[in-house]
């Protein structure tokens, strides 16, 4: 027989979402199991012909100041604590009393929703929940007598413990389900917490709290060796973690860490102005390329680096359409996601059953502002999203030679993609297209060297005779330290340069592009990426 057996005879409920609640409130009355609500939740148990007390004929005091007061008693904290079987406990009870309460269940005022869609901030402060956390935290601490329950997803499952075992509820699941029930309201804490600092233009606040909602359990982590999962927070952007997968294999953890990467990344060129593909391996882009279309713009990314794009993720600006489709199933693929996808496009993926297909119905936005925390030994670093764009930085020419107009489409688009490459970045692009990448290096010349051998490798791959990088602009996502990585670029083919300045040696790297002829042009900007 399970541990800890605790036969309920009185629910509590209190719920904001009523997802399901008329079937389980039903079949908890048919174990015999009193039910106990407030406001809508009384209304619309009562309306389904379920007999429900009002939580004010326990407590006998009224809901006060438009529902703020209304849980906020000791007979509804009494019944929720008390610990059964102990003799001052019950006698307490007695002697003032209050009635035990075996379940709770609540689900909270939808704070993450109403932030998310654009209220007003009082109807934010509103739909702050404070009676339900206590109630929660309350029950949950009492777990060896008390079990709650904070999602309707888990409604089934207790129904189905009652079932078991008579009505009654083991210690195991009451235990599970507190866990779930302190994370819930750290959850929503972390969410009113997060939003008031950024109303109040708080960037380090003394306390920074993050949670999650599981969406999958991985397979394992970044090796096998690594326990993993993926969390959602309840802050919407579009992308992976809100995708609908519509094919292929489980996500595992490097697939979902690349995912995220390739569709921000994409995600930088507008849809109406133009196709856009951005192909990524660890995390990194092999190639990144505008077109008149998906197909070419996906052909065009795929001659950057063909040898890496093999295993790789493809995101796309626009709907998938099967022109596109059909060029991207020709090599083995992990992920493909895009906003949308045709019927015919999805019937070509469909071909390949492993690869999966994700859409995420729009793209996010490169300017919206936000968080990004990544954890260190005994803590965590949080810094805004870096949603700095090109279009919007004062550019300034530095060098003799001002781009021309070719060059200048050139050196915006390579900045643009030199944002999601690992530091220290080098890109070199021409004709809307990366043609050489270099990504990660210990120094930036080395950098700038490997996107060259990268260059003159593509073209060979393609059959030309001379390297993709000839008659190119480079990006830099930090200033040179010295010239040596502008000479390396001029070196490769390179004919303008566009990096953020602001070098000790700045002069020094004006003088060498002036030397070799390239027109240079400083953003401001810096766009480290580790």
């Amino acid at each position: 027989m399970p541990e800890g057996l605790r036969r309920a005879a009185r629910a509590l409920i209190s719920v904001s979402d009523k997802t399901g609640l008329i079937d389980f409130a039903r079949g908890l009355a048919g174990f015999g199991i009193e039910l106990v609500s407030t406001g809508g939740t009384r209304k619309a148990l009562a309306g389904a012909g379920l007999a429900v007390r009002e939580v004010s004929d326990l407590t006998g005091f009224p809901e006060l100041m438009d529902g703020r007061v209304k849980t906020l008693h000791p007979k509804i904290y009494g019944g929720l604590l008390a610990i059964r079987e102990n003799p001052e406990h019950e006698a307490a009870m007695l002697a003032h009393g209050i009635a035990p309460i075996d379940i709770l269940a609540v689900n909270l005022y939808p704070f993450e929703a109403t932030i998310e869609s654009g209220a007003s901030f009082e109807a934010c402060i509103e739909n702050i929940d404070i009676g339900g956390p206590a109630m929660i935290r309350a029950a949950a601490k009492n777990f060896n007598d008390v079990a709650v329950i904070v999602d309707a997803e888990d409604y089934p499952k207790i129904l189905a413990e009652l079932t078991a075992h008579g009505g009654a509820t083991a210690k195991a699941l009451r235990q599970e389900l507190a866990q779930k029930a302190f994370a819930r309201t750290a959850v929503y804490d972390s969410a009113i917490s997060n939003w008031l600092a950024e109303e109040t233009d708080l960037s380090a606040p003394p306390y920074r709290a993050f949670g999650g909602k599981l969406a999958l359990r991985l397979r394992y982590g970044e090796n096998p060796h690594q326990a993993a999962a993926f969390y959602t927070f309840a802050q919407k952007r579009e992308g992976v973690a809100g995708a609908r997968q519509v094919q292929g294999k489980e996500l595992s953890y490097n697939n979902v860490n690349d995912t995220d990467a390739a569709f921000e990344l994409a995600a930088e060129f507008d849809p109406t102005r133009t196709a856009a593909c951005a192909i990524i391996k660890h995390a990194n882009p092999c190639g990144v390329a505008e077109g008149a279309n998906l197909a070419e713009a996906y052909e065009r990314a795929l001659r950057c680096d063909p040898v890496s794009a093999f295993g790789g993720v493809v995101a796309l600006n626009r709907k998938l359409d099967s022109a596109a489709a059909a060029e991207i199933v020709k090599i083995f693929t992990e992920v493909i996601i895009a906003p949308d996808a045709d019927a015919a496009a999805i019937e070509l993926v469909a071909a390949k059953k492993n690869l999966r297909l994700l859409l995420t119905g729009a793209l996010p936005d490169p300017s919206t502002k936000g968080l990004t925390f990544r954890t260190v030994a005994g803590g965590f670093l949080a810094q805004s999203r870096d949603n700095a764009n090109v279009d919007d930085m004062d550019l300034r020419v530095v060098s003799k030679r001002a781009p021309i107009e070719r060059e200048w489409r050139d050196l915006k688009f390579a900045f643009r993609v030199a944002k999601h490459v690992k530091s220290n970045a080098i890109v070199y692009a021409k004709d809307g297209a990366t043609v050489g990448i270099g990504a990660g290096q210990m120094s930036r010349v080395d950098s700038a060297r490997i996107a060259a051998i990268k260059a003159a490798e593509a073209a060979k791959a393609a059959g030309l005779p001379e390297s993709l990088a000839k008659g190119s602009v480079v990006a830099s996502d930090a200033f040179f330290p010295f010239a040596d990585g502008l000479l390396a670029a001029a070196e490769a083919g390179a004919t303008a340069v566009i990096q953020p300045g602001g070098s000790l040696r700045d002069s020094e790297v004006i003088k060498a592009a002036d030397d070799k002829g390239l027109a240079m042009v400083f953003t401001g900007v810096r766009h480290f990426r580790h």
